[in-house]
């Protein structure tokens, strides 16, 4: 079959957004597509798919006004016998229809919800959770972000059967998977690979993955090595003024992560640790546990001394940032008891021992989506200017940059709107001022979210650096193939939620 090549340009009013010139999907084959976050990877997506809004944009595709491309042929063949996995499951479910609802509406109700989707998805047969949620209306904070996640892929597996059992020999569809992992741990990835690859082998379709999420190499690598020569790897970059989409080395990617596992290096620990975090806690009425085992059999208290760094584990939704944002004094538990840089703190503590001992003071915290933090109508110079306790002048704030962008960094940079950054730019800025701060503890909630590879390479190099210099950092991500090769074995932690 002949490839996809599509000629894009998006505009808002006299602005472009986003241009590229040869942008390829080769049908009956899987694109994984990687880059950073907001260089415009799901935008490009959803033009070709026909989704974007034309009241808000100007869109030209292969020089035809977007309204003759999207009312196309073509385009209308790719939506019906395909299904698009939106990154952000909130803007794909209907709050005024029940979740049942939503997974039997239109020509999703001709296909089946197949047992084995389910036992995949939701982790087993006699797990109840995707019963439970058939009869409730999606909310904010339910289901949680794993779950909506999770019923979006099922959305999509429905779809794929219904493919699988029609007659077509040539599929025209297209199955646009964005950010599928994003709220999911390893095991349920590598579950939804599984289920994906097994109907991919029963009969090709086009399917394009858009990810920052490089440990699904490792596991294609290693499990589907009969399939390999049906992926394209590719990275979306930025080419001066515009877009463009280059091969990703998959064996780069496999060497260097080969060869973090050799770097890793601690500090012997020394003294009372910086944190010390009770083993049980309670919070928005339910009882958690920290444990050094994956099996839940050992209780321990949370523990990190200087220059020591420490990896929190559990399944999305479980509670890691409620438990970071616990330290950070963001979030009131009901029951809890920490020793953090010699202060004793517990739920009895007042608030404003957070504001003025704590917070910016002993301990700092990257969010994992940085617009959490920045200031987003700021210029760059200005969320730098505002940090606490702290004075830094134009010129050493370029050289701190320098060191997270790799010397591509000028004075005029200082200058930009944060609103108008991608968001790998956005993160590493959310990185930088923590550090700034040189706080006793560094709370680090997935702090290669929307990296490219390259930037997650220097990224881990800093993280370093300041553990070398003697600070207590704690990790928390879904990265764990990065992370069990960064992070000592015995410095991983669990969480998980008690029966009352």
């Amino acid at each position: 079959m002949n490839a996809w090549k599509f000629q894009i340009t998006i505009n808002a009013n006299s602005f472009c957004i986003a241009r590229i010139e040869d942008f390829t999907i080769q049908p009956n084959r899987i694109l994984l597509l990687f880059g950073e976050s907001g260089i415009g990877k799901t935008m490009l997506s959803k033009a070709v798919y026909g989704l974007l809004d034309t009241e808000e944009l100007q869109v030209e595709i292969n020089g035809y006004p977007y309204s003759k491309y999207a009312g196309s042929e073509f385009v209308q063949k790719i939506q019906s016998t395909g299904f698009f996995v939106f990154q952000e499951p909130s803007s794909h479910l209907n709050p005024v229809l029940k979740i049942g609802d939503q997974l039997s509406e239109g020509i999703l109700g001709h296909g089946q919800i197949a047992e084995q989707d389910k036992e995949l998805l939701w982790k087993s047969p006699v797990d109840k959770t995707f019963d439970n949620l058939q009869d409730i209306y999606p909310q904010p904070f339910r289901p949680s972000g794993g779950e909506k996640q999770r019923l979006l892929l099922t959305m999509a597996m429905r779809k794929l059967n219904l493919y699988l059992q029609s007659e077509q020999t040539e599929q025209s569809g297209l199955f646009v998977f964005d950010e599928p992992s994003g709220s999911l741990d390893d095991e349920l990835r590598n579950r939804f690979l599984n289920l994906l690859l097994q109907k991919f082998t029963q009969k090709p379709f086009t399917c394009l993955i858009i990810t920052h999420d490089y440990s699904i190499i490792g596991e294609i690598y290693r499990k589907y090595q009969q399939i390999v020569s049906r992926f394209d790897f590719k990275e979306l970059y930025k080419d001066e003024d515009k877009l463009a989409v280059r091969p990703f080395e998959a064996g780069a990617y496999l060497n260097w992560i080969s060869g973090v596992k050799g770097s890793q290096s601690s500090i012997k620990a020394n003294g009372q640790p910086v944190l010390q975090f009770g083993n049980r806690f309670r919070v928005f009425n339910r009882s958690m546990g920290i444990f050094k085992d994956k099996g839940y059999q050992q209780p321990v208290d949370l523990i990190i001394h200087s220059g020591e760094i420490v990896y929190l584990k559990a399944a999305s939704g479980v509670g890691k940032t409620t438990l970071a944002k616990i330290i950070m004094g963001l979030y009131r538990s009901d029951h809890f008891n920490m020793n953090l840089a010699g202060l004793s703190v517990s739920e009895k503590t007042s608030a404003k021992v957070w504001l003025k001992k704590i917070w910016g003071h002993k301990a700092g915290m990257v969010f994992q989506h940085a617009d959490e933090a920045l200031d987003l109508q700021a210029d760059v110079y200005h969320i730098f200017k505002g940090l606490p306790g702290i004075r830094i002048n134009r010129k050493v704030l370029i050289q701190e940059l320098q060191r997270l962008f790799e010397n591509r960094i000028d004075a005029a940079f200082l200058k930009k709107k944060v609103l108008f950054l991608s968001g790998g730019q956005k993160q590493r800025l959310n990185l930088l001022r923590v550090i700034l701060l040189n706080t006793d503890l560094m709370i680090l909630d997935e702090p290669l979210n929307g990296l490219d590879f390259n930037s997650i390479r220097k990224t881990l190099e800093i993280i370093r650096q300041e553990q070398q210099k003697g600070r207590a950092i704690l990790i928390i991500s879904h990265n764990e193939e990065i992370f069990d090769s960064f992070i000592e074995q015995d410095r991983i932690y669990y969480l998980a939620a008690l029966k009352d």
